[in-house]
């Protein structure tokens, strides 16, 4: 083989192969720095010198733009591929969900059980009209306090109606958090633990917390019935109505889990992630 015929050899096999790193940063860390139209321009070339390699019957020539046609559509490929990957994974949202009075009804069973203890007749309309203070006489205080330490009081607790659904809904889109303010009732644990269990299989354990302040929670939205809980929280805050809260005003609020769903999808992935930068950076200057 001459030296002519060697270099030529050489230099195809380098222009060829240089491809290869960039194909394996590719499947790493995404085509982001890579620009379509200098690819297309590219292949468009190395077509072309595949063209002329077949006219003039020049193997070398041939077979290194043939394997330069197959890299550079690699290329193009797992930039497409980590383009759409990077587009899913920002439009998941982390979504926490409250349990008590937002996917479990503990208040009409908290009633009950008052009601029995002291001869009472609290009614959900009673509450929602007047607010609960007012109607909890100071001799009752303390019953209607522990009422939910007892034993068995999560244990049987009902499903706010459409939640199993919307959260099942949710899950395949997004990524759904139960965060329980259970500390304030650490007997709860237990039961609270078994009726997620019974009740929402699909919301796995590790995207399961029990916890005092959600501020701590990083998520991008919270669905909750106490709208303490958003004073510190990053994220938007959607109130659940519940009797308690139902004379309370609040920028977003839902009245049963069709009009979650509804507020969810009306504000973009992006929009909502946005907004949770900007109330971040509000609490945090230092972060900016």
């Amino acid at each position: 083989m001459s030296i002519l015929g060697l270099v030529g050899i050489v230099a195809a096999f380098c222009t060829t192969v240089a491809f290869i790193p960039q194909i394996i940063k590719l499947r790493k860390q995404g085509g982001q720095d890579l620009s379509y139209p200098m690819l297309v321009l590219y292949l468009t070339g190395v077509i072309l010198w595949l063209i002329y390699g077949l006219m003039i019957h020049a193997a070398a020539v041939i077979w290194a733009n043939a394997l330069g046609v197959l890299f550079v559509t690699i290329c193009i490929v797992l930039k497409a591929a980590g383009t759409d990957r990077r587009i899913s994974a920002s439009a998941r949202l982390r979504i926490a969900v409250d349990m008590d009075e937002v996917i479990a009804d503990s208040f009409s069973k908290h009633l009950r059980h008052y009601n029995e203890q002291t001869g009472e007749n609290l009614t959900h309309e009673m509450v929602t009209h007047n607010g609960l203070r007012p109607l909890i006489p100071d001799k009752h205080k303390e019953i209607y306090n522990r009422v939910p330490f007892a034993d068995d009081f999560f244990a049987d607790l009902e499903v706010i109606d459409g939640s199993r659904a919307a959260l099942e809904k949710l899950s395949q889109q997004h990524d759904v958090f139960i965060t329980s303010a259970a500390m304030d009732v650490p007997t709860s644990f237990d039961a609270k633990y078994k009726w997620l269990e019974r009740h929402f299989p699909f919301i796995p354990p590790a995207r399961i917390v029990f916890c005092g302040d959600k501020h701590i929670i990083d998520a991008d939205v919270l669905i909750d019935d106490r709208s303490r809980h958003f004073k510190k929280f990053r994220g938007i805050g959607i109130l659940f109505t519940a009797p308690h809260n139902a004379r309370e005003a609040a920028p977003l609020r839902a009245n049963g889990w069709d009009e979650v769903l509804q507020i969810i999808a009306s504000h973009s992935p992006q929009n909502i992630k946005e907004e949770q930068r900007s109330r971040t950076l509000s609490m945090n200057p230092a972060e900016s």
